[in-house]
């Protein structure tokens, strides 16, 4: 319905209700539908309000008689079905299709009037009559206070706005003639008028198309007289902003033009796509087949129809377009980007093609024949929702006065359509009946103000994280900001969020391990000094027991060893000893420090490969001369993935 989510036709589920309470509202239904058909019974209902009623008093009278919600979505449901088939209904007698005409002006009153009781998207226009005291719970978010889709309210987006048209009749006076006929069609008569824009009593200006409609007081935009093919007359609505359409209607109050064609802009009028076209002679037109199919293959495609293109009545005659009836992915719509893009607009255009005629206009009384030939339109609906792609329930206008979705799930943007800034977590999606596809904030550990997001590491995770922070305070580093920085240690008393958890390495005084050593005489036949640049490679990760990336944070002499204390950024490799990542000491023979084998500096990161020993203390890691000690490359980060992978897979035979 139209104050209702979901009411939409392409809305489908939803929902928390009872077995009790859809059942009771089963029963409202069904006893609603019971009434006449063809509008009578709400018709009857109706028609007090209509007659003493003017502008919005009229309207409220009607909504003021909707006892219940469930009642309201019926009407809408029964109204938009009038609407979109009363054309295929209308005869070649005026009179024996008053009564369907009675009908579908009560319908399009009273789908302005549920508009006009909803929470309007344009601020003041159109709040509740009977807004509750309390706020009203979010609708983006459940009981529990989870996310879920939610939708603004489906309105008549055209309704009060200003509309540009091509020909105005008016701006001299000028005569114009209006024909009835009797039941067969053979005795026509002309009623002349005036048209003249100085006289408010007679002029027919653009702003009556998207004026309150009241079928008691019907008011008429009128084109000048006979601007016939090829000449043609332009209509064009701006929405403000994108909408997503879910049918277009004019109301005529001459006869339906024998060629016309209906456009949408998604740029604000810059570039404009065809949404439908009507006439009698499609291919010569249009140059499309008249009445084609409609397959998954075209069903962003403008078809020609012609259906709603019959000359009677002569004055009354509908046409509505329904932007998803017949397509074929309509019924999936959440998982149809190619549907979610057709129904989007933020421009409306009818171009008026041909008129109708009785082929008079050329004969001796041409004239006043030609003076009964014009197009005048009573009412302009666009039937649709605020484009917000599931992350809004109402449209709001920002500062600047343009309308905006009111964002939630984390979104920003005039359609809710990006994350909102370190919300990059994990890609940007349009919310489904399924999923909210809210937007995740990137987990910096409270280091950082801003970050990026990832697809490659997002998809590693296994789509569920691709967050990058930037610009870690606080001495961190890393993804998200999760280790102390080069120069730095981790305090483990203090939580990784916390932003002192990274303490500063002291100055190392002059006695470091290498200096404080004399190197012995025998260092070229106890061990082989690496020199130059190491190279890792499978052959030599398979030797080890063990493989972890260090950062060294300072040194003491303990005896016959060297005790280093150092933080285990990754393990990549584990024997026996079950390395774990954080502070822990690694154990060094001052023999093997001396003859730099291996050689180890306090403040530097490392790539340590080597073999489980008893540690001299009570717990470490132990590196000896075999071990081998490579400053570490962010490069190699994947590659040691690679070799972990193998090794699980069985291919790293140690020998």
């Amino acid at each position: 319905m139209l104050c209702q989510a979901g009411s939409d036709p392409r809305e489908r589920g939803g929902g928390g209700e009872s077995e009790r309470a859809r059942g009771r509202k089963g029963e409202r239904e069904r006893e609603i539908l019971k009434r006449p058909a063809g509008g009578e019974g709400l018709a009857i209902r109706t028609q007090a309000s209509l007659k003493s009623s003017r502008s919005s008093i009229f309207t409220q009278q009607i909504w003021k008689k909707q006892t219940s919600k469930t009642e309201g979505a019926v009407i809408e449901r029964f109204a938009i079905h009038i609407i979109l088939n009363y054309s295929q209904l209308q005869t070649h007698s005026e009179t024996d299709g008053a009564t369907m005409r009675r009908a579908v002006d009560v319908a399009l009153t009273l789908l302005l009037a549920v508009s006009l009781s909803c929470r309007s998207v344009f601020g003041g226009y159109g709040m509740s009559l009977f807004a509750a005291q309390t706020s009203p719970p979010d609708p983006c978010y459940d009981e529990h206070g989870n996310p879920r889709r939610c939708i603004p309210d489906f309105v008549n987006s055209a309704f009060g706005k200003e509309m540009r048209v091509s020909s105005t009749c008016g701006k001299t006076p000028s005569r114009y003639c209006v024909v009835t006929s009797d039941q067969k069609g053979d005795e026509r008569t002309r009623n002349c008028h005036t048209c003249d824009a100085s006289d408010p009593k007679k002029y027919h200006p653009p702003a009556y198309l998207t004026d309150l409609n009241n079928p008691h007081n019907l008011t008429c935009w009128q084109s000048e007289n006979f601007i016939q093919y090829p000449q043609n007359v332009t209509l064009t609505l701006s929405l403000g902003k994108k909408f997503e359409v879910t049918y277009v209607s004019l109301q005529f109050c001459s006869s339906r033009p024998e060629s016309m064609a209906i456009y949408k802009s998604m740029d604000y009028g810059k570039t404009w796509v065809p949404f439908q076209f009507y006439s009698t002679q499609c291919r010569k037109m249009y140059n499309k087949p008249n009445r084609a199919v409609i397959t998954k293959q075209n069903e962003q495609e403008a078809v020609c129809t012609d259906s709603h293109t019959d000359m009677y009545p002569l004055t009354g005659g509908l046409i509505a377009f329904s932007t998803l009836d017949g397509r074929p992915s309509a019924h999936d719509f959440d998982n149809s980007p190619v549907l979610q893009d057709w129904v989007t607009a933020t421009d409306i255009k009818v171009i008026f093609s041909r008129l109708h005629t009785f082929g008079d206009e050329n004969e001796d009384d041409s004239e006043l024949a030609r003076d009964s030939y014009f197009y005048a339109v009573s009412d302009l609906q666009v039937g649709g929702r605020c484009k917000c792609n599931g992350h809004a329930s109402r449209c709001v206008k920002d500062r600047d006065g343009s309308l905006v979705c009111e964002c939630k799930h984390n979104t920003a943007g005039p359609e809710c359509d990006r994350c909102k800034p370190f919300h990059y977590d994990r890609p940007w999606q349009r919310a489904t009946a399924r999923e909210a596809n809210e937007c995740v904030a990137c987990n910096c550990n409270l280091h950082a103000r801003r970050c990026r997001f990832n697809m490659e590491l997002y998809k590693l995770s296994g789509r569920k994280s691709g967050g990058v922070c930037l610009n870690c305070r606080h001495n961190t580093a890393g993804r998200h900001c999760h280790y102390c920085k080069e120069g730095y240690y981790r305090d483990l008393s203090k939580p990784i969020s916390h932003r002192k958890a990274c303490k500063e390495i002291p100055v190392a005084p002059p006695t470091t391990p290498s200096s404080s050593t004399e190197e012995p005489s025998d260092c070229d036949s106890y061990c082989k000094a690496s020199k130059g640049k190491l190279k890792i490679n499978m052959k030599k990760y398979c030797k080890k027991d063990y493989a972890v990336q260090v950062h060294i944070l300072k040194a003491d002499k303990a005896g016959e060893w060297w005790k280093f204390t150092v933080n285990i950024i990754s393990v990549y490799k584990q024997g026996e000893s079950r390395i774990r990542r954080g502070d822990q000491f690694l154990w060094v023979r001052a023999k093997d420090v001396a003859c730099k084998c291996p050689k180890i500096k306090p403040g530097k990161k490392y790539l340590l490969l080597g073999n489980d020993e008893d540690s001299p203390g009570q717990s470490g890691v132990v590196a000896d001369k075999g071990s081998l000690v490579i400053q570490w490359r962010d490069t190699w980060a994947r590659r040691l993935r690679k070799f972990q992978q193998r090794e699980k897979k069985g291919k790293c035979k140690k020998p």
